[in-house]
């Protein structure tokens, strides 16, 4: 039931190996011209070592944009961290959301709190800032609280280095805003008097700030969870600084056509100033100061607007019969309606159809 080459073949094997001549022998050809080089292959493992959540995609375009001559596909390359036992069995999770982008670098950035987590010495959170056009990391660091004063340090810093964005993206908890009573705070009436646009999340909804949810699950997974412990804040910024010059400078990102955010961001022309010239406004608004408690007088009757604004002079603009716009500085910060003989509240603008 065998051609006659197979059953000749067959007897010459049994004729000078025996029976163990029978037996089933690999059809791997015995030159492959296509294999990738084995330098190639240990450069790949070691890629995937150094940088445990990159995948075979990222790893290729990191490659390639290194100027390496020869780079395997993507494919491939998954095929040898497969064959490794390097590949993570964690599906990926579909985005549920749609996706915006700023149209220019420094149009506005996204700044949260990562969760915090234990150290040896006590908790860190990790605050951080993202350019939305790029994807740049504006601010990394490892903190000891969430509190205003430290947000205001590290962005201080941020904007002598870079410059101003035109808006700031954030949710509205502390120190951000504080929808309960009043989206601003103390920290946004001072980023809304530097000239920047203050903009709140919706509430409940975090995919608003999709790009800083997703660069915490890259430093998580990158730089967090790479060790069991820490010893301090200190040692979390010690490694938190190289970090963030491979993810600026070096690392892939899908979003950007696989390359690294330097390649789309520049600093702002706008430069930062500690001394900043009163406030004024335009000769038809009827301007109030804010007074303890965080109230403003208008014909008799106080209105609460919000205590970050306590000392400060803040503009009423009509908007119709009746209904007046506050602003403070070039911002629209609520909406007053004098008609209304119960309400001594200002309205948060967001509330607006």
């Amino acid at each position: 039931g065998v051609s006659r080459k197979t059953g000749y073949k067959w007897l010459g094997r049994h004729a000078e190996q025996g029976v163990g001549g029978l037996d089933d022998r690999s059809r791997r050809p015995k030159r492959s011209p296509g294999q990738t080089p084995p330098e190639m292959e240990t450069a790949v493992v070691a890629a995937r070592r150094e940088h445990p959540a990159w995948g075979g995609r990222k790893i290729h375009h990191w490659f390639v944009n290194s100027g390496v001559p020869y780079v395997p596909a993507p494919s491939t390359i998954t095929t040898i961290l497969g064959r490794h036992g390097l590949l993570s069995d964690e599906p990926r999770k579909p985005l549920g959301w749609q996706r915006f982008e700023a149209e220019r670098p420094n149009e506005l950035w996204q700044m949260d709190f990562k969760g915090h987590f234990a150290t040896a010495a006590g908790r860190c959170h990790p605050l951080t800032a993202l350019d939305d056009h790029s994807r740049f990391n504006i601010v990394l660091r490892a903190c000891d609280d969430e509190r205003a004063e430290t947000v205001k340090q590290a962005l201080t810093h941020a904007f002598e280095r870079y410059g101003l964005p035109e808006g700031m993206l954030m949710d509205n908890g502390s120190p951000w805003g504080n929808s309960l009573v009043h989206p601003q705070t103390y920290l946004s009436a001072w980023l809304i008097r530097q000239g920047i646009t203050v903009h709140h999340g919706r509430p409940h909804h975090p995919q608003t700030q999709g790009k800083e949810e997703r660069f915490h699950r890259t430093l998580k997974a990158e730089v967090i969870t790479r060790r069991a412990t820490w010893t301090s804040n200190s040692a979390v910024q010690d490694a938190f600084t190289p970090w963030r010059d491979v993810y600026n400078f070096e690392r892939p990102h899908e979003a950007l056509a696989h390359q690294p955010p330097i390649t789309r961001y520049r600093p702002s022309p706008r430069t930062y100033s500690s001394s900043l010239p009163p406030i004024e406004y335009a000769p038809d608004d009827q301007v109030r100061k804010v007074q303890d408690l965080g109230f403003i007088s208008i014909r008799g009757r106080e209105y609460r607007i919000s205590r970050a604004f306590v000392g400060q002079p803040i503009a009423l603009r009509p908007r119709a019969d009746g209904v007046w716009d506050v602003f403070y500085c070039h911002q629209r910060v609520g909406k007053l309606d004098l008609r209304s003989p119960t309400t001594e509240q200002i309205t948060d603008p967001s509330e607006d159809p």
